[in-house]
């Protein structure tokens, strides 16, 4: 019997390259051996896995010597065996040909979306064994993404988000002004292809001119050992016109659109990846003044109907708040998850930083963070009625 009988060794997923999985659903596939002579097999198992790993090496200097730690943490999701040609201690011989062995798993109900960073990954695959008499093992494997779902038609994501900041600006250790700055956005969870309509208000009452701009800024990190490790990218941006001293300027819903990004992932316990809206005023001479909206980038969109006309009403509603006083039109129903981002072996790849990195000085650290209060309350009425409106009693 020739060690070299089997001519082709693969895997075959029923849904073809490009398909997702979300949890729940069954993986069905098939085995596709062809014998180019009589095979002798002893047994052919496929196995599934799938899993979240970081792995991370911090330095440091003990004396003269250099001294690495190294971090790595680890967590299971899948786990899957299936014996297609089961080892019963009698060789089975295969005629010369072709042969296909399917096969069907159950994908537990809950999976993390699939994911590439930097220092860690959640990745899922499925492998087939050939086992056969005094040969070694004949091994094929393919990688399948699986999406979780995130849907943004929950009360928490369809919630507005505002904030606002103010800072005095300095100049050579002197006060040149204050600048304050205040945003809102409609809602708190979008998908890849939606624009941000990005309503801000910046007041600059220093003596220079101040820069406002605003960005989509992926945060991943990744835990093990109890340390941390994140990784920032700006993934979309739009820079405004510079804001002149004792000026104001609004931006009445400025488009800033999702590109096709990964979803976001919070139920892993060694990674996470996160969004935020940052919305930053850049001051000659003084660090920069920086407000921070949380996001959530799901993969079910909007509903056309139903929560999507009470979005429509609390974009309208706070619009008004604004004083813009104009009613938006009913806008498009977004893009469905699947049209905007092209899922593939690796769907997500590792962003690159830019110019406008979270790390750099564009986007410093505020920790102060404060809402703009509400108008005292007064039972005077500010606006009194005349004497010759004001009403007597007829018995006086």
């Amino acid at each position: 019997m020739r060690p070299g009988a089997v001519r082709s060794f693969a895997l075959e997923l029923a849904r073809g390259p490009g398909g997702a999985y979300r949890g729940g659903e069954r993986l069905c596939g098939r085995v596709l051996l062809e014998a180019a002579a009589p095979l002798r097999v002893r047994a052919l198992e496929v196995a599934a896995r799938g899993g979240a790993a970081t792995h991370w090496l911090e330095g440091r200097s003990v004396g003269v010597n250099a001294v690495s730690s190294d971090f790595a943490a680890a967590e299971t999701y899948l786990r899957r065996r299936q014996l297609l040609l089961r080892d019963t201690g009698e060789i089975t011989t295969l005629p010369p040909g072709r042969h296909e062995f399917p096969f069907s798993f159950q994908l537990p109900p809950t999976l993390v979306t699939s994911f590439e960073g930097k220092h860690g990954s959640v990745r899922y695959c499925i492998k087939a064994t050939l086992h056969r008499p005094w040969i070694p093992a004949c091994r094929t494997r393919k990688v399948f993404t699986v999406i979780e779902p995130v849907d943004i038609n929950t009360p928490a994501l369809l919630a507005p988000q505002a904030g606002a900041q103010e800072k005095i600006a300095r100049s050579w250790y002197s006060n040149s002004g204050l600048v304050s700055l205040s945003a809102k956005i409609d809602r708190k969870g979008y998908t890849p292809g939606e624009v941000i309509p990005v309503f801000a208000e910046i007041d600059n009452s220093s003596t220079r001119p101040v820069l406002p701009r605003a960005a989509v800024v992926q945060t991943q990190t990744f835990m093990a050992r109890g340390a941390r490790k994140q990784k920032r990218a700006v993934v979309a941006s739009l820079s405004g016109e510079p804001v002149g001293p004792g000026r104001r300027v609004l931006w009445q819903g400025r488009a800033l659109r999702i590109p096709p990004v990964g979803p976001s992932i919070l139920h892993c316990r060694v990674l996470h990846v996160d969004y935020a809206l940052k919305v930053c005023v850049d001051i000659p001479g003084s660090s920069k003044l920086l407000l921070e909206l949380p996001l959530v980038i799901g993969t079910i969109p909007l509903h056309p109907f139903g929560s999507r006309s009470s979005s429509v009403g609390s974009h309208a509603s706070f619009l008004l708040d604004w004083g813009l006083g104009v009613l938006p039109e009913q806008p498009e129903a977004p893009p469905e998850y699947s049209e905007v981002v092209a899922v593939e072996q690796s769907p997500f790849p590792l962003l690159q930083d830019t110019d406008m990195s979270v790390e750099g000085p564009f986007f410093t650290y505020i920790q102060e963070f404060r809402f703009r209060p509400p108008p005292l309350y007064s039972e005077e009425d500010p606006n009194p009625p005349s004497e010759a409106m004001r009403p007597h009693c007829r018995t006086c």
